[in-house]
């Protein structure tokens, strides 16, 4: 169990409130109800769900955790959210375009937060690829959180990627207790054939490169791109006998991860 309590929030797509050693993260903010039309270039993304909560609901929280700004990442009124953030962390790109309280974080850099009793909270940016080598929709980050005198425990979010070998780098680098992962296979016409999250069976991949963290699906529903659901998540682990390490997070709901 890890030694600093982690509580999950789930709150629908990627976004969920994650209070870790009493420091409360939101990420990736969607907030917008069911029924949007997303246009970016030549593609549109549909939202069929609207959040558990609303953001009066969830209240307060100190950052927020920015993989990137595609609009099933930070809808409208997720965007409107950030101004409430001490600062809001995602990719060197992204915070060029936010601007404000954003702070833009490479592959492998990290940024330093006061925790409660003298202690710190280390965010590192760990490396993501959003689709297939060479057709990827953009930068992406993930996100390694610890406390600085606690290093042997380390939260994931892997944001959207697939599994590459930048993923089997961080569990090189970092023992992970709790993978928080993209998954759902999303899928677009414009990229072709080619998924730009992870599938199932990427996730049981990931699960056995990190083979000590309990793994909590999140991002595999609430839009229409996404192409595999709760049951093929089940299925694969089921199969791979590694069910005993899901942990499914509860919609609108806060879940103790242990």
């Amino acid at each position: 169990m890890l030694h600093d309590a982690l509580t999950i929030t789930y709150i629908g797509g990627p976004t969920i409130l994650l209070d870790f050693g009493r420091i409360r993260f939101l990420t990736d903010p969607t907030f917008d109800p069911a029924g949007g039309e997303y246009t970016t270039g030549p593609v549109t993304l549909r939202k069929l769900q609207g959040p558990a909560l609303s953001s009066e609901a969830v209240g307060s929280f100190d950052y927020v955790l920015l993989s990137h700004d595609h609009s099933d990442n930070l809808d409208h009124a997720g965007r409107a959210l950030l101004a409430n953030a001490k600062s809001v962390f995602t990719t060197t790109e992204g915070a060029q375009r936010l601007g404000a309280n954003s702070v833009g974080l490479k592959d492998w850099q990290s940024a330093d937060l006061p925790a409660q009793n003298n202690r710190t909270l280390r965010i590192a940016a760990t490396p993501a690829r959003h689709g297939p080598e060479g057709r990827s929709r953009g930068a992406v980050n993930g996100f390694a959180l610890f406390f600085t005198d606690a290093p042997e425990r380390v939260v994931y979010i892997s944001g959207d990627t697939v599994w590459y070998p930048g993923v089997e780098e961080i569990a090189r680098r970092f023992p992970v207790q709790v993978a928080i992962l993209h998954l759902g296979a999303a899928r677009v016409p414009e990229v072709g054939p080619f998924h730009l999250t992870m599938t199932a069976a990427e996730a049981v991949d990931t699960a056995r490169a990190f083979s000590s963290a309990l793994v909590v699906p999140i991002h595999f529903e609430d839009w229409a791109h996404f192409s595999e659901g709760r049951e093929d998540i089940a299925r694969a682990f089921t199969n791979a006998h590694l069910e005993d390490r899901l942990r499914w997070p509860e919609r609108g709901r806060a879940k103790l991860i242990s």
